[in-house]
């Protein structure tokens, strides 16, 4: 087999640097910088392995890559690029690439993949593709995301079960949902279900359904999530809080394929993609005994580890324009946020990660006096670094008042008004996010009357299923 690798990319150092790596290894390399210098060198002898940066001095090197496969079925292709977002790991993996590199790369890491695939050519095979880039939910280029995009890639064409883990508030509900609606599945439904939000003694039935009169209250039969996303993809959230019991029976589901309703007899088959997340460490929750071992391995095929917001600073200004973007449309004041804003909010610790950054930029679109959001309005509202480091006064909703409060008109028989304008419905979003939209006990957090929440929410226009926390 041949040992020739042709490098299409345009950047000349980049090119130097990996072709010394590569002729170290033995392998011939012709260095091209654009398609059409490319197009003529495949027209001649063949090529054990093509490397080939995304933006070309003469087009996209992606764009081009399906007529090329016509001409090439056979030669494994690396795509290399400098544009690291999901959109481009999803599809370089559509169009079947062997592997892909963002830049800056591991050197080593690029040479072991050229000499597998110089080993092992790609069989030709048609792989579905989707160029739109629509409803991709997760943001950032950081180096600390590039790990999780590719781990993301390389799970959407098959069904192995992908464990999430990550600290609260990094995004793990957006991963599955990715690798839903970017998988071969996204045709069928998505149902999550979150163990830490379900009364114990009710989440077998909410797993797996019920019968009528399989317990007391259980006045009709209910179909449970399985059965839900048949078909599609069902998400496990907070997986460790799920008690020994249920674990036994989910456990039972996973190596069978095969559910029964609580108060049921006939055994049903379901075909669902399972994909769990936590934020706690299993591990010694099986020494402990309070997390099954067996359970563990068969949800930990695939790992995928979501890095803290203070392991991807990088990706802040980036978050900060999309959740400002999403204020806006939510009906909050338009705003534009400058590099000092941006800079401010590099410094804070975020320890409530994505999500504490979402709800602080949501606070400075609704409190901010100016259209521009500078440093001086983001120590206003959230406090400095050191001040939520010390005594997390920034942090919450008293933080948040205090915050307006220091900004807020002070007219005269209006400040509770106003102040209640302000935060109520906040308030009863947040109460609804930490029951998981269970209203009722939403109700008892906030201390007030079932109907009086449901009256609220239907004033203020809040869909209670709608306003549900991602993690």
């Amino acid at each position: 087999m041949t040992n020739r690798i042709l490098l299409v990319e345009d950047d000349p150092g980049i090119a130097t640097v990996i072709v010394t790596a590569l002729e170290d290894e033995g392998f011939a390399v012709d260095t091209v910088d654009g398609i059409a210098a490319r197009d003529v060198r495949l027209a001649g002898e063949p090529y054990a392995v093509m490397l080939t940066d995304v933006m070309l001095s003469d087009g996209d090197g992606l764009a081009t890559l399906p007529a090329l496969r016509d001409r090439h079925p056979a030669m494994p292709v690396i795509v290399l690029s400098a544009q690291n977002t999901l959109d481009t790991a999803v599809r370089a993996s559509d169009l079947a690439a062997f592997e892909y590199f963002p830049k800056p790369f591991d050197l080593d890491e690029l040479v072991r993949a050229v000499r597998q695939a110089a080993g092992q050519r790609a069989e030709p095979g048609d792989v579905p593709i989707d160029e739109s880039g629509e409803g991709l939910p997760l943001v950032g280029r950081s180096r600390a995301m590039q790990g999780v995009y590719r781990m993301i890639t390389r799970v959407l064409r098959n069904d192995l079960t992908v464990l999430i883990l990550g600290e609260s508030g990094t995004g793990k509900e957006l991963v599955a949902e990715a690798i839903h609606q970017l998988g071969h599945r996204k045709s069928g439904p998505f149902v999550a279900v979150n163990a830490a939000a379900i009364p114990h003694d009710l989440i077998e039935s909410e797993l797996f359904g019920h019968e009528k009169g399989a317990f007391t209250g259980a006045i009709a039969q209910a179909i449970g999530k399985f059965e839900q996303a048949n078909g599609g993809t069902l998400f496990l959230d907070e997986i460790g809080d799920m008690p020994l019991e249920a674990q036994t029976r989910l456990l039972r589901a996973l190596q069978s394929g095969r559910i029964r309703r609580v108060g049921g007899r006939q055994e049903i088959v379901v075909d669902v993609r399972i994909v769990a997340a936590t934020n706690r460490d299993l591990v010694p929750m099986i020494a402990a005994g309070t997390f099954r071992e067996d359970l563990f391995y068969r949800l930990n095929v695939v790992p995928i580890e979501l890095p803290p917001l203070r392991e991807r600073r990088d990706d802040i200004a980036a978050l900060a324009r999309h959740f400002l973007g999403q204020a806006v449309g939510e009906g909050l004041p338009r705003r534009r946020i400058e590099p000092d804003a941006i800079a401010a909010l590099e410094r804070f610790a975020w320890r409530g990660n994505v999500r504490e950054l979402r709800n602080a930029i949501y606070r400075l679109a609704l409190i901010a006096r100016e259209e521009a959001i500078d440093a001086a309005t983001v120590e206003a509202v959230l406090g400095t670094p050191e001040s939520v480091a010390g005594d997390g006064r920034a942090q919450g909703f008293a933080g948040a008042l205090e915050a307006w409060l220091r900004v807020a008109p002070m007219r005269e028989g209006q400040l509770y008004h106003d102040a209640l304008a302000q935060f109520e419905r906040p308030l009863l979003i947040h109460a609804l996010v930490e029951t998981g939209g269970n209203q009722l006990r939403a109700a008892r957090l906030l201390g007030i009357n079932r109907n009086t929440l449901r009256k609220r929410l239907t004033d203020l226009d809040i869909d209670p299923d709608g306003c549900l926390r991602r993690d």
